[in-house]
């Protein structure tokens, strides 16, 4: 599979959150081994609150919003993502319950890195291994930041 769509998307992300992750050429078509490939149609969930998944996507192609069910009002919509974005990377750092919902706005693709390849490719490529998880923390520990900000109150 061809792998340059979305190593372009992530390369070109202009985001705070963006995945920056420093992958060669050759790193790249090395970790696309482990990923697989998944189109999703507008308004399909991808991640499910409350289920139990160790998936990291990335975004191709499309945008997807992030949202909670329960909460206070107005509270729900967590955040848009866009091509070249991450989602469900706490799942890579915890067994715990996903937190929010993940809706395809718009026909996406994705590439999924699921818990068990992830665990083949930190034995078989620990260097790439490795600067995936620096980058998905990266990108947990921005959101995480934001999302403790906008709960603070304003004096």
């Amino acid at each position: 599979m061809d792998i340059q769509p979305l190593t372009q998307a992530v390369q070109s992300l202009n985001a705070e959150d963006a995945f920056r992750v420093r992958l060669t050429r050759e790193h790249w078509q090395a970790f696309a081994q482990y990923l697989s490939r998944h189109e999703i149609r507008g308004g399909d969930l991808l991640i499910k609150q409350g289920d139990l998944d160790r998936t990291l996507y990335l975004i191709e192609q499309g945008s997807m919003q992030v949202f909670s069910v329960g909460g206070a009002p107005g509270s729900n919509r967590i955040a848009i993502l866009r091509a070249g974005s991450i989602v469900g990377e706490p799942g890579m750092f915890s067994d715990m319950p996903r937190a929010a919902n993940v809706e395809a706005m718009t026909p996406c693709v994705v590439w999924a890195l699921r818990g068990p390849r992830f665990e083949e490719l930190v034995l078989r490529l620990p260097a790439i291994a490795l600067e995936v998880l620096r980058a998905a923390g990266g990108v947990m520990a921005v959101r995480m930041r934001n999302n403790l900000a906008r709960m603070t109150p304003v004096s």
